[in-house]
């Protein structure tokens, strides 16, 4: 469309050009025909550009999603209208909390559920009255999720953990949390939780900050730090928060190969006195100018970048998902992959149950 628009300013301003330098020189009858010419001219150069525009039309046109396989060579795919995009940004969902429940599909763990290693899915996805296992998942989507795209799955999920989790507590600037949850995507973390200190402050639009990263974690809301805690050591978690104290430990001391919940705070208060109060240690990052605080989001990332590091040199890598919850992840990720995703499963199913009777 660029090229088409470009045609068509320089067609008119050939012609200004032609009236401006031949007004004075030109007989009538050599005016005519200079006129007619270019007239003719421009004419021939709008046909160009038309039919550019219309090629380059039918060229977007053709282009598929990425990550999909043109879902109408298959006689039981689903075509559904694009994917609404509002809806799909950090801010929607850290102000409902049931559309961060309805971001995560596979059937997930109760909440309270006590265990000394935390994986949060169960091996079962709801469809219609039955269930389907990752392996039924990963089979009825194979067929439209490219190679590449199902590579990289691979090897994101090889990479994941949940060993170590990201605890944002009380941010009041919306775009460190954003940047706090695209360094955890980055870094391998699969579950994040935040903390609202005020369940019904707005935060400003930041999806750029984020890169789409909300869309690939485990985000849990909490009102509390109290409540997130309590459900955090549940499931075998140290909680350690980030405070400059006397008492605080150097994060370079630290053992990152133990489950570890990394709690960081407000951008001015720093964590609250019931976090600190409620936290198992509490740690800082050793500082050697004049400041003696970091941005909340670089706290963050430095302190995951240094889990990971760790852990790596200890148990040889920060992935650390067995067999059988790599495929479970990796289903989830499938079925977050597009929204048609959804749709062709539940269309499996229900093939598959029709089969059954």
């Amino acid at each position: 469309m660029g090229t088409c628009k470009t045609l068509v300013r320089t067609s008119f301003f050939v012609l200004e050009c032609g009236l401006g330098t031949t007004r004075c020189s030109l007989s009538p009858v050599s005016s005519s025909l200079f006129f007619s010419s270019l007239l003719s001219h421009t004419h021939a150069r709008l046909r160009v550009a038309s039919r550019r525009c219309f090629t380059s039309a039918q060229v977007a046109a053709s282009i598929e999603p990425i990550g999909y396989i043109d879902e109408a060579l298959h006689a039981n795919s689903i075509i559904e209208p694009p994917e609404d995009q509002s809806k799909d940004t950090v801010e929607h969902l850290l102000n409902n909390k049931d559309d961060v429940t309805k971001l995560m599909k596979m059937k997930r763990k109760p909440l309270h559920f006590e265990s000394h290693r935390w994986f949060p899915y169960l091996d079962s996805f709801k469809s219609g009255n039955g269930h389907l296992k990752s392996s039924e998942i990963l089979e009825a989507l194979d067929p439209y999720i490219m190679d590449e795209r199902k590579e990289r799955f691979r090897n994101v999920v090889k990479n994941r953990s949940y060993s170590v989790c990201l605890v944002v507590e009380g941010l009041s600037d919306f775009g460190n949390v954003s940047a706090a949850f695209r360094s955890a995507d980055a870094l391998g973390f699969q579950s994040v939780h935040v903390i609202a200190c005020d369940s019904f402050k707005r935060y400003r639009e930041n999806r750029h900050v984020s890169m789409g990263a909300e869309k690939w974690l485990d985000i849990e809301l909490w009102d509390s730090a109290k409540d997130c805690f309590k459900v955090l050591k549940s499931r075998g978690y140290r909680i350690t928060t980030t405070h400059v104290g006397m008492d605080a430990v150097s994060i370079y001391d630290m053992d990152w190969s133990c489950p570890t919940a990394i709690v960081v705070g407000n951008e001015n208060r720093g964590i609250s006195d019931e976090a600190l109060e409620l936290s198992d240690l509490h740690c800082s990052i050793p500082m050697k100018g004049m400041v003696d605080s970091f941005n909340v989001s670089v706290a963050a990332g430095i302190l995951m970048h240094h889990a990971v590091c760790d852990r790596t040199s200890r148990m040889g890598c920060h992935g650390d998902l067995a067999i059988q919850e790599r495929q479970i992840l990796l289903a989830e990720f499938s079925l977050r992959h597009n929204r048609n995703a959804i749709s062709i499963v539940h269309e499996y199913a229900k093939r598959k149950a029709a089969l059954l009777t």
